[in-house]
């Protein structure tokens, strides 16, 4: 996890934003630093969005994800399939926000490793109410603060496609590309396969 270590509610207002994502990296890739691309996106509106200020928000949640790439990756993302896409954010969001990658290891994973593909709303509430007896950050969010991040955690699994139907909670592991499998294993991240339920 490249993330500071810290708690954080980012993924209450970042959403999965595939499209923001891939459109951040394809400008990434052909070199522009983080001030060229905040430029270009406000001056351009690439990821289209009403007002500035959704743009400048946007990108504080997306450049941190598309900065945890490396060049494989980020070709990746431009040139293969959107289902590789779809892996590639997620495993960005991992790597960027401590919480959700607690949540995939200590929750998802473990009902993996013991073939229970059913999420309810009681492993939501556990997680939260676990994290929030052991630290202090978590224990002064709001109510509604954390019911949103419950919210968010389980579209982010539907988006990916981890999670086959919210209402029955029914889990499913991610078959993921063998080639991004392999990247993924030769620069030392082989345990975020595991967390997608792959091997």
């Amino acid at each position: 996890m490249e993330s500071d270590n810290k708690y954080t509610t980012t993924l209450n207002g970042a959403q999965f934003l595939l499209y923001e994502f891939s459109q951040i990296v394809k400008l990434k890739e052909q070199g522009l630093t983080d001030e060229e691309i905040k430029e270009k996106v406000i001056d351009e509106n690439i990821l289209q969005q009403e007002k500035v200020s959704s743009l400048k928000r946007r990108l504080r949640y997306l450049l941190p994800r598309v900065n945890v790439l490396d060049e494989t990756l980020r070709c990746f993302v431009i040139h293969e399939s959107i289902d590789i896409s779809k892996v590639i954010n997620f495993y960005s969001i991992l790597k960027t926000d401590r919480l959700f990658y607690e949540f995939m290891n200590e929750v998802i994973k473990e009902k993996f490793k013991s073939n229970n593909y059913n999420l309810e709303k009681k492993d939501l509430n556990a997680f939260f109410t676990y994290k929030a007896e052991q630290n202090d950050t978590l224990k002064s969010w709001s109510d509604s603060t954390i019911q949103r991040l419950k919210q968010v955690y389980m579209r982010m699994l539907e988006e990916v496609g981890i999670l086959t139907d919210r209402k029955t909670g029914e889990l499913r592991r991610l078959i993921i590309d063998d080639q991004l499998k392999s990247h993924l294993r030769s620069i030392g991240d082989g345990q975020y396969i595991e967390l997608m339920g792959d091997q």
